[in-house]
């Protein structure tokens, strides 16, 4: 079956990005001239999704509004000839068919996936997580569908990270099956020293089947007391495999001060509009270091 519905998380508070987030949703955080959630969809969409579904809470309404139409600024954008704005504003709502649904109550990215069961029915899906924008050619969404289109089971998006990192994230059971893909039977969420499988961790994008959500109905919260997708996948990949992709492409960390400023500086490097001034500047700066 093919994948055409996507989920995208975007709940969280954005602690470790405070005060910034206090009124904005970290997912509205600007990379040069676009909110980072818009990267996200824009992945989306290029990797043949065609319906998406937000997950906000309160206090996330301008998400909706970004993807809104937006009458008063488009008809001052007309009336002022400024043709190529107009359409860069109006085409965002024409983006794909999305939707919000509000998580009332943060309990965990498991918890955030489940409000999606209604959406998503008996079809697979894919999850691409609000803090995290990857940056390639090849949409990292797209490949991780066509392993799932491959194999018929679900699907990881994977990389490769230090032993202090993946402490924080997960580390899985792996297999080779050829360059950048893999089996694997089993994973686990914030692991110890002695619990680390490989160092390969889930990074910001997965696909998964709808068998996912009963899963997570049997999950109890694990890390921090939250019901955690990792713990449903584990169930998942313990049971009947799953597939792991390497993905090709820069990941950001969007809830993290280090990641926005390395996705502004580098997405600044290639923009059309200001990426050969903004270089220059750079190099000027950085004799200046």
């Amino acid at each position: 079956m093919k994948v055409r519905k996507a989920v995208i998380p975007a709940a969280g508070l954005g602690t470790r990005v405070l005060p910034a987030t206090k009124s904005m949703p970290k997912e509205m955080l600007p990379i040069v001239d676009k909110p980072a959630i818009q990267y996200i969809v824009e992945e989306a969409v290029r990797s043949g999704i065609t319906d998406i579904l937000v997950i906000t809470n309160r206090g996330k309404g301008l998400i909706e509004d970004h993807f809104d139409r937006a009458p008063e600024l488009e008809a001052k954008l007309t009336g002022a000839n400024k043709e190529y704005m107009y359409h860069e504003v109006v085409d965002i709502a024409r983006l794909a068919n999305i939707y919000f649904v509000r998580q009332k109550e943060t309990k965990g990215l498991g918890h955030a996936v489940s409000c999606a069961r209604s959406f998503v029915g008996d079809e697979p899906f894919a999850v691409l997580y609000g803090d995290d924008v990857i940056i390639g050619e090849d949409p990292a969404c797209a490949q991780l569908i066509r392993a799932y289109e491959e194999f018929g089971k679900g699907v990881v998006g994977v990389k490769e990270v230090s032993e202090e990192a993946i402490q924080k994230y997960s580390s899985l059971k792996v297999e080779p099956v050829r360059e950048r893909v893999f089996h694997c039977t089993d994973m686990v969420e914030k692991p110890s020293k002695e619990e680390i499988m490989s160092l390969y961790s889930i990074l910001g994008r997965c696909v998964l089947p709808p068998d996912i959500f009963d899963l997570i109905d049997a999950t109890p919260p694990g890390a921090g007391g939250e019901i955690q997708l990792t713990d449903a996948m584990c169930a998942l990949a313990r049971s009947q495999g799953m597939i792991a992709v390497d993905f090709t492409g820069k990941r950001y960390d969007m809830g993290n001060k280090l990641g926005i400023m390395q996705a502004s500086v580098e997405v600044a490097l290639q923009h059309p509009e200001i990426g050969e001034d903004f270089r220059a500047y750079l190099k000027e700066l950085a004799a200046s270091l």
